[in-house]
Formats: C-alpha cells, sequence, structure tokens
C-alpha cells in the first residue's frame, strides 16, 4: 500500500502496467497528471499530462533520494528504444552513478565563456567589487584560449600553459586566481566537480614596499594630478579616492561608508571610516576630477617615465603618507586607525569620535611635512599646494 502524504490524506496506489504501444498511443489525458510505471523495464514511467503531452521519465533514487531523468516525447521515442535507455541509464544507477546530476551538470557547464558569463552575472557582480578587473583579465586571457572548450575540458596543463605565456609574474597569478574562482563556484553550484586549478603553483613574487623620497616627492608633486596628490595627502586607497562622492564631506570629515550607496563602491573591508581632511586636501577637492584607478596608474607611469625615476604606482602614495604617520612618530596603532586596516592592534569596533582630535592633528602634520618637502618652508607655514 502506498505511503500516505504529510497532510494524511491516502497517496493514490501506483499505476504499474506492462506497457504496450497500443496503450501508449491511445492512453487519454487523465483529469491529472499521472505516472505509468513499466513492470517489463525498472525504472522506466510514462508521463501522461492533462495537456496531453506525453513523455518517458526514468525515476530511481541516489543517496536516499528520488531522482527524474527526462528522455524525451513519446512521439520521438518509441516504447522498445526508451526500454533499452531506460536499461542503460539503471546500470550506471547500479554502479552509483547519478545520471541525472550528470546531465544536468552538461546542460548547465556549456562552454568556459558560458561558464565565465554564468558567474559574472550570479555570483561575482553580487559579492566581488573587484570583478571588473578579475572579468578583464578573464576575457583577455583566457577566453580566446579556452572560450570555445567544454569547461570540463580544460586540464591542468591548459591551466600552466596559460600561465607560462604571461610575462609578468603579478599577473600570471591573478589570472590564475580569477580561473579558480570561476572553477571553485562551478563546483559550488554542483556543474563541476574538478578545479584543474588546483595543485598549480603560483609565482612567487615578492611584496612591495616601495615608499618615495623626499626628492622623489619634491620631483613628482608639481607632475600629479589632484586625485593623486589627495592620495599622498590623505593615505587612503586609490580606487576610494576615485570614486570620492563630495556629499560625504561634512564639517571637515571625508564619510566612506563601508557598504556601497550610489555610485560609491563601499570600502575595500566594508567598515565605515571617516578621513580629517587638512587645509590642502580640502583645495584639492574643489579642482579634482573624476577619475579611475586605471587612468591614474596609466597617469603616474607617463610621469615616473618622464621624470626618469624608479617605477610607482597610486598606491605607493598612499603607503608614503602612512609611512608618514610613523615617521612623525605617531605610532603605528595611528597608522593602522588612518589607513583603516583591520589588524589585532587597533580594535574593529571603537569610539571613532574618541580619536577626532588626535586624527586632525595627524593629518594637519602630514600637509606640514609635505609642505616643507615640497615649498622648502618652515613645517609651520601654510601655504597653497595646488
Amino acid at each position: 500500500m502506498a505511503r500516505p502524504r504529510q497532510d494524511g490524506t491516502p497517496a493514490r496506489e501506483t499505476n504499474r502496467r506492462k506497457l504496450t504501444d497500443l496503450f501508449v498511443t491511445t492512453r487519454k489525458p487523465q483529469e491529472r497528471a499521472e505516472l505509468v510505471w513499466d513492470i517489463k523495464q525498472p525504472g522506466l514511467v510514462l508521463s501522461n499530462r492533462p495537456t496531453g503531452k506525453k513523455a518517458w521519465k526514468v525515476i530511481y533514487r541516489h543517496h536516499g533520494r528520488p531522482r527524474w531523468l527526462h528522455l524525451g516525447d513519446v512521439r520521438k521515442i518509441g516504447l522498445a528504444d526508451a526500454r533499452r535507455l531506460a536499461a542503460r541509464i539503471m546500470l550506471d544507477v547500479i554502479e552509483g552513478k547519478d545520471p541525472a546530476a550528470e546531465r544536468k551538470a552538461e546542460r548547465l557547464t556549456g562552454s568556459f565563456a558560458d561558464l565565465a558569463s554564468q558567474y559574472v552575472e550570479l555570483h561575482a557582480k553580487k559579492h566581488n567589487k573587484s570583478w571588473k578587473q578579475a572579468e578583464a583579465l578573464v576575457q583577455r586571457h583566457l577566453i580566446p584560449r579556452w572560450g570555445k572548450l567544454k569547461a570540463d575540458a580544460v586540464t591542468r596543463a591548459d591551466v600552466r600553459a596559460v600561465m607560462v605565456r604571461i610575462e609578468a609574474p603579478i599577473v600570471a597569478n591573478q589570472v590564475l586566481a580569477s580561473a579558480s574562482a570561476i572553477f571553485s563556484w562551478a563546483i559550488k553550484q554542483e556543474i563541476l566537480t574538478v578545479n584543474p586549478c588546483r595543485l598549480v603553483d603560483r609565482n612567487p613574487a615578492s611584496d612591495r614596499e616601495r615608499v618615495l623620497s623626499d626628492p622623489e616627492v619634491l620631483l613628482l608633486w608639481p607632475k600629479l594630478d589632484p586625485a593623486l596628490r589627495l592620495i599622498l595627502l590623505t593615505g587612503q586607497r586609490p580606487g576610494e579616492v576615485s570614486a570620492m562622492q563630495r556629499e560625504h564631506i561634512d564639517d571637515g570629515w571625508w564619510q566612506l561608508p563601508g557598504k556601497p550607496v550610489g555610485e560609491w563602491p563601499g570600502t575595500k573591508n566594508g567598515r565605515d571610516h571617516r578621513v580629517w581632511l587638512s587645509e590642502p586636501a580640502r583645495t584639492l577637492i574643489e579642482t579634482k576630477q573624476k577619475s579611475s584607478v586605471k587612468a591614474a596608474s596609466k597617469f603616474m607611469r607617463k610621469v615616473v617615465a618622464d621624470l626618469g625615476i624608479e617605477r610607482a604606482t597610486p598606491h605607493d602614495l598612499r603607503r608614503t603618507c602612512l609611512t608618514w604617520v610613523t615617521r612623525l612618530g605617531f605610532g603605528r596603532d595611528a597608522m593602522d586607525r588612518i589607513a583603516n586596516h583591520r589588524t589585532r592592534s587597533v580594535t574593529d569596533v571603537y569610539d571613532r569620535h574618541g580619536y577626532a582630535d588626535e586624527d586632525r592633528r595627524i593629518m594637519a602634520a602630514i600637509a606640514r611635512h609635505l609642505i616643507g618637502v615640497v615649498e622648502g618652508t618652515p613645517a609651520g607655514n601654510i601655504v597653497n599646494l595646488r
């Protein structure tokens, strides 16, 4: 007897019979959808819909759960062929396979280009603030080589081949990370079972610790645009300075919401932050134009090349400013607070207003130091740093 439904009502008895071509052809639609199980071939079921549509299904259990696999319309697959297909599928089930899951994975996977697109739309845009940079790397380095390949056909050898062809070690590492993120997501979605990026070694890359010397700052300052100058004056991340919103400036403080708001992308660590703007910084904001990190990096490369000094990036300007914080005697904790770092040396939840006076002194000292470097004036004098 069939097991009762969860609501207590009796379940319909399983409809079993030895299917024939005549029965399949002449069976009329019922008021409710019905399943007719074939006695001759275990798992084979005729699905008869009230709309008149009839199709073959294979129903089996995998790890104790029922699984349904669609074979096709009865008008395209005869009874004999349906039994043969069902027999093959049930043999796979006996061997521990899950044909329905494999069919779904094959359908969803498609090409690597399709998988990469799904990853961006369904995951990266929602959870990865730097998804545009990662997508650009994928489009440039992976799609031309793997785009038309089935996603599950990409091998570890393919990954290593891409890594070898990228000259810049850091870029190669970033491409590897971007590819691995796609495959890892596909595994979580049960689209793939293997990440070919696993066990592929990253290129050794030393941490960049470039801090500009005072003579270099003296050379660079006249060539920098307002956005790059603000990075050096505030010590904030290039992306956050580029995305600065004037409505977030209140009574001398630049408020940086942790979460995205309008055109503001949110801070890197998702934590609210605020920075005191010295007088020179406020003056620069009046002339700052909208910019992007990519444009700022390109402009800085040109400036550095024209001056003939060692390679420097916008992030090196941030590092230089933060180094000045400790150099001027304010300590590592103050530097971490100004930088909005999450570290054990600074509690994650604290009374930010309790540091207001100290932060004002720090940012004023940074401005005075920069003035002294650029203008050669006594530290106490305030001059226009336009």
